[in-house]
């Protein structure tokens, strides 16, 4: 009888801290340029496209699957809809800062979003569709920023870390390519 080959996967060959960090962390540059500012844009305008294309075909079983190993990790469906939410909370945040002097962001606890209801049943569809238009606002938004306001500022409470508008592009580019390369990688193990 011959050896029956094994099927090597994905994910046995990428440890923990690959699988929550597929992309790295983020690093946020000393010194941010127009070039990087316009590299963000451009990511924060195409992630919604590349989020539907991706996930317009999954089935309920799939979006159900963790999105990688690990205690406590999110579905895949619950991870769309978190993006949904986190980037709502971005587009509050940038409304703020560009309305008040050095406001205070408003935090929430993502991991009881995430226990709720709507997270673990509710339609992908509604939550890339938002994302979809939170995109088109905060890039139309961001786009016609002067240099001034592109410096405006706003402060976390979490770790009182002051962010700029600037760093806020490149956090949330950031974050958009983060959960993006876990959907792909959720997709791909299940």
């Amino acid at each position: 009888m011959g050896k029956v080959p094994r099927k090597i996967e994905y994910f046995s060959v990428m440890d923990l801290e690959q699988q929550k960090y597929p992309i790295g962390k983020l690093n946020v540059p000393e010194t941010i340029t127009e070039a990087v500012i316009s590299e963000a844009l451009t990511v924060l305008q195409l992630f919604p496209e590349q989020l539907k294309l991706t996930t317009y075909s999954l089935k309920d079983a799939q979006l159900d699957l963790p999105y990688r190993d690990g205690e406590g990790v999110w579905t895949i469906r619950q991870l769309i809809h978190h993006i949904a939410d986190s980037h709502h909370h971005a587009y509050n945040r940038i409304r703020w800062t560009l309305s008040e002097e050095n406001p205070t962001a408003k935090v929430y606890d993502q991991d009881a979003f995430a226990k709720s209801y709507d997270y673990k049943h509710a339609p992908i569809a509604w939550s890339v569709s938002h994302i979809e238009v939170l995109h088109q606002k905060m890039v139309y938004i961001l786009s016609n920023l002067s240099e001034a306001q592109w410096e405006r500022t706003y402060v976390h409470p979490a770790d009182d870390k002051v962010w700029t508008l600037k760093e806020v592009a490149l956090q949330y580019a950031w974050h958009s390519m983060h959960h993006f390369a876990h959907i792909k990688n959720g997709v791909a193990r299940g």
